[in-house]
C-alpha cells in the first residue's frame, strides 16, 4: 500500500454522509497515500464512516492500512478551506450542497472525486458549468463516480450493441416502446460492507438529497449516452426531453425507524408526511430523445428485497436484428443476466453464429465467456471471475481517477460534455415532473 509515485494522491474526505465515501477506500489502490484527512461535523454520519474504515482495516482477508487524521467540529468546512493538507477532495454526502463544495474546492486549486449526483436542481446548473471553467483555469481534475460503467454486463452489452451482425442498428423507437429503456430498483433496507446499512435522516428530505430521478437517474443517463453514441461528445442541445413523472414510496414510522434508527419522524420531515406515513420521492421516469432514438429511464425504490434477492436492474436495447437485455432472473440469484433475442425466426441462425464468433473474438479479454441457449434465447455465460460487486466497482473508479490525475490528457474528451448533458437531463426531468404536481 505504500508503493506510490513521487506525487501521491492525498485524500481529504469532507462530510462523509453517504456510505459511498467509505467504499472509495474499501481496497488499497496504488497511488493513494495511506494517510487520509477527514473533515466533518461530529455526529452519527462521521462515526458510521469511521466504523466502516475500521472494518476495512481489521478484516481478515486483504485488510487495508488507512491512517486517519480526523478534524471534526462545527467549523470543519472553514478549517478545510484554510488547511488543505491533501490534493484530492472526496465528496459523498448531502447532495444539495455538493456543487458548492465542488466549486469551492476547485477554486482552491484542488482536484475532486465526487459521488453522484453533483446537482439535484436545475437552478444549480450554471454552477456546474462554472466548475469546469474554474477547473480548466487551474488544471484541476473533477471526476464523477460513474461505477456502472465498470459492471461487466454493462460493458458486454455495449460491445454487443456495436456488432451490427448481432444487433443491427438501434430502432428509432417511440415513447411507448423506446429504442433503449433502463430501469434501476434499489432498496432502503440492505447490507453494505458486511453490515446493516443505517441511512441518515436527511436522506429522506428531497430538498437535501434530491429526488431519485436526479440521483440514481445519473447512472442510467450516463449508460444511455455511451450505448447510443459511444465516444461521442453529446451536448445538452442534442437532447429533447419528451416527458417525465414521479411518485412517492410511502413509509410507515416503523419502517423509517428500522432504516434510520430514529424513533420518530423528525420535525425537518414534517412537510413530507401524509397522515402517519412519510413520502419518499425516490420513484421517477423520464423519456428523452437524441441521435434520432427514444430513451426511457426509470428509478424505483422499495423498502426491502425478497430473501435471496438484491437491487434489480434492467436495460433493454432494441436493434434491427435482435433485442439485447440485461436483467435479473430469480433462477440466476442476484447476478445480472445478459441475453440476446433475435427479432425474427429468419434472424436466429445468423445471430447465433455471430454471437458465437463474437465470444471467440473477445475470449482473450474476457476469459471463459460463452453463449448458451435457454428457452430460445441466447444467454451469455459470464464466469464469476469477471463479475464485480457494487462495492468493488468503486475501486475501479478510483483507479481511473489515479490514471487521469497523473495523465490528465488521457481523460476522454467527451467526459465533460456528457457530464453536463446527463445532469441537464436529470434535473430538467425533475422540473417537468414537479410542474405536473401543481398543474
Amino acid at each position: 500500500m505504500h508503493d506510490f509515485p513521487s506525487r501521491p494522491i492525498r485524500l481529504m474526505t469532507v462530510d462523509p454522509g453517504h456510505f459511498h465515501a467509505a467504499l472509495v477506500q474499501k481496497l488499497a489502490v496504488p497511488g493513494i497515500h495511506p494517510r487520509v484527512h477527514v473533515y466533518a461535523p461530529l455526529g452519527r454520519d462521521l462515526l458510521l464512516h469511521l466504523q466502516r474504515l475500521v472494518d476495512f482495516n481489521s478484516r481478515e482477508r486483504n485488510p487495508t492500512l488507512w491512517e486517519l487524521d480526523v478534524r471534526s467540529g462545527n467549523n470543519y468546512w472553514e478549517r478545510f478551506l484554510q488547511e488543505q493538507p491533501g490534493n484530492t477532495v472526496v465528496l459523498s454526502g448531502k447532495n444539495k450542497p455538493k456543487i458548492d463544495r465542488i466549486l469551492a474546492s476547485v477554486q482552491k486549486g484542488l482536484n475532486v472525486l465526487a459521488d453522484k449526483p453533483w446537482i439535484v436542481d436545475a437552478s444549480d446548473y450554471p454552477k456546474l458549468e462554472q466548475v469546469f471553467h474554474e477547473a480548466a483555469l487551474r488544471d484541476c481534475i473533477v471526476y464523477d463516480m460513474m461505477t456502472e460503467r465498470h459492471e461487466i454486463t454493462n460493458i458486454l452489452q455495449q460491445l454487443l450493441i456495436r456488432d451490427t451482425d448481432i444487433f443491427g442498428e438501434f430502432v428509432p423507437g417511440s415513447v411507448d416502446e423506446p429504442s433503449l429503456s433502463l430501469e434501476s430498483v434499489h432498496h432502503l433496507k440492505k447490507r453494505v460492507a458486511g453490515g446493516v446499512l443505517q441511512r441518515p435522516v436527511w436522506w429522506f428530505d428531497p430538498t437535501i438529497s434530491g429526488e431519485g430521478l436526479a440521483d440514481v437517474g445519473t447512472h442510467l443517463v450516463d449508460l444511455a449516452l455511451l450505448m447510443i453514441a459511444p465516444g461521442r461528445a453529446v451536448q445538452p442541445s442534442d437532447v429533447g426531453i419528451r416527458d417525465a413523472d414521479h411518485w412517492p414510496l410511502m413509509l410507515s414510522r416503523q419502517a423509517f425507524s428500522a432504516i434510520t434508527q430514529s424513533e420518530e419522524f423528525p420535525e425537518s420531515l414534517r412537510s413530507w408526511l401524509v397522515g402517519d406515513q412519510l413520502q419518499y420521492l425516490g420513484n421517477g421516469q423520464a423519456t428523452f430523445t437524441f441521435a434520432g432514438k427514444h430513451v426511457r429511464i426509470r428509478t424505483r425504490w422499495e423498502l426491502e428485497a425478497e430473501p435471496g434477492c438484491g437491487d434489480r436492474y434492467e436495460v433493454i436495447a432494441r436493434g434491427s436484428r435482435s433485442r439485447i437485455t440485461v436483467s435479473h432472473d430469480p433462477a440466476f440469484g442476484t447476478d445480472r443476466v445478459l441475453s440476446i433475442q433475435p427479432n425474427t425466426l429468419a434472424d436466429v441462425r445468423n445471430v447465433r453464429e455471430a454471437v458465437s464468433a463474437w465470444c471467440d473474438q473477445h475470449r482473450g479479454v474476457f476469459p471463459g465467456l460463452s453463449a448458451i441457449v435457454i428457452d430460445g434465447s441466447l444467454h451469455l455465460h459470464i464466469p464469476t471471475a469477471l463479475r464485480r460487486t457494487h462495492e468493488t466497482l468503486f475501486s475501479l473508479v478510483v483507479q481511473d481517477y489515479v490514471r487521469y490525475f497523473h495523465a490528465p490528457r488521457q481523460m476522454p474528451p467527451w467526459e465533460q460534455s456528457n457530464l453536463l448533458t446527463r445532469y441537464h437531463i436529470t434535473t430538467q426531468a425533475v422540473e417537468i415532473a414537479r410542474k405536473k404536481d401543481v398543474s
